[in-house]
This record gives C-alpha cells, sequence and structure tokens, in this order.
C-alpha cells in the first residue's frame, strides 16, 4: 500500500486477502482428501505393497507442496529497501510451485487410472516403442512449457508485447539478451521469457499434432485413440 496501490480500498483488499485464504483452505483440504483416504486405507491393509510406497509418496508429495506454496509467498513479503520494483513472488518459487503440483496431479492420475483401468497388452512393435518414446518426449516438452507460463507470470512478462506472432513490430526483439551475463536473460529478461514462452508454446502444439497423426498410422486401442485425440484437442483450445 506504501508503495504502489495508495488508493486500495478495504473491500478491494478483502477480495485479493479472500482470493490467498481460499487457495490456502482449499489446499489443506486437498491434504485431508489424501492423507485420512491413505490412513484408513493402510490400516484395513487394502494397499499393496508397491501401492503403499506410491501413496506415501504422494502424500509427501502434498506436504511438499504446501510447504513450497509458503516459502513461495514468503518471496513477495520480503523488505527490499534497494529495489523499487512491483511487489512480486520470486519467480523461482512460482515455477517451483507450479512444476511440483503438475508432479502431484499427474502422478495421482497415473495411479489412480492404473487401479482403475487393466493395462492393454500390445504387442511391443518398433511402431508402439517410437509412439511411446514420441509420447514421453511431448509429455516432457508440455512440462517445460508450462514451467516457462511460471516465468512469464513471475515477471508480468505478458505485458511487454501483445502482438502476434511478431512481438511489436520484428520477429526478434532488440532486447532479447540485454541482461548480463547472457544465461540470466532466460530467467530474469521479461522480453526474453515471454520470446521463449511462445516457441515453447508453438513447439508444444507442433509437437502434439506430430503425435495425433502418428498414432493414426498404428493398430491402437479404441481409450488410446480417445487419449490422442483429446489431447490434440485440449493443446489447440490453450
Amino acid at each position: 500500500f506504501t508503495s504502489l496501490n495508495h488508493d486500495m480500498t478495504l473491500p478491494e483488499f478483502k477480495f485479493i486477502w479472500y482470493m490467498e485464504y481460499s487457495h490456502r483452505m482449499w489446499g489443506r483440504v486437498v491434504g485431508l482428501a489424501y492423507i485420512l483416504p491413505a490412513a484408513y486405507f493402510w490400516r484395513r491393509g487394502w494397499l499393496s505393497r508397491p501401492l503403499k510406497g506410491r501413496v506415501l509418496a504422494l502424500c509427501g508429495l502434498v506436504c511438499f507442496q504446501g510447504l513450497l506454496g509458503w516459502y513461495m509467498v514468503k518471496s513477495g513479503l520480503e523488505e527490499k529497501p534497494d529495489s523499487y520494483d512491483i511487489p512480486r513472488v520470486s519467480q523461482y518459487r512460482l515455477a517451483a510451485h507450479l512444476g511440483s503440483a503438475l508432479v502431484l496431479y499427474s502422478a495421482s492420475l497415473w495411479t489412480g487410472l492404473s487401479l482403475l483401468l487393466p493395462q492393454h497388452k500390445l504387442p511391443e512393435t518398433k511402431q508402439l516403442l517410437r509412439l511411446r518414446q514420441y509420447a514421453h518426449g511431448t509429455t516432457a516438452l508440455i512440462f517445460l512449457t508450462a514451467l516457462s507460463g511460471a516465468f512469464v507470470a513471475g515477471l508480468d512478462a505478458g505485458l511487454v508485447y501483445n502482438s502476434f506472432p511478431k512481438m511489436g513490430e520484428r520477429w526478434i526483439p532488440d532486447d532479447l539478451l540485454a541482461f548480463s551475463p547472457m544465461l540470466r536473460n532466460i530467467f530474469e529478461n521479461p522480453t526474453t521469457v515471454q520470446f521463449d514462452h511462445r516457441i515453447l508454446g508453438i513447439a508444444s502444439v507442433t509437437a502434439v499434432t506430430a503425435l495425433y497423426l502418428f498414432s493414426r498410422k498404428i493398430p491402437l486401442p479404441r481409450r488410446t485413440r480417445m487419449a490422442a485425440t483429446s489431447l490434440l484437442a485440449v493443446a489447440c483450445v490453450q
């Protein structure tokens, strides 16, 4: 309020406060939704030995996610007497918090689907192995794109350029490598962060499209075809 938002009213502050409060409460509910059923199923002996290890890992990741969220918010509340910049959380901690959430969500979904749906027994053909490798590579690219989005959010890099496909009047902005040393630009230069996010986003959509087209050439179960088609649809919407 002292540094930036002189005209903020109490109702406007309450709106932000309740957003943060709801997020924290929702996170705690998610934690209980993991830990309480896990303890109940464990006590009843319903978990196999491999599943016990996975459940422990998921519960640990839930707790780690909460600590990481606190650590992230803490960076936005630290006094910076030598800085006149807009108060914001560390983009590094924001990316770590988002990345941890994506890992937790993906692991939860994978575990749930593994229990609900029987695994297809398919012949290990060369085409199928290539499709699996390409799917893993596409997953990694999408994950990297999402993490780069956290850097865009953390630096307010989306406000720098709002034109597409060019950035302003240029394909490659003049200030792309304005920071020194050069590596800092990837994580701290808003222009470079937005540029990287655009390139990664285009690469992700291209990879998903190629994965879909490749999957059409292989005899696959209906469930797998639905997954590939859904992935392409969501990528286009995104």
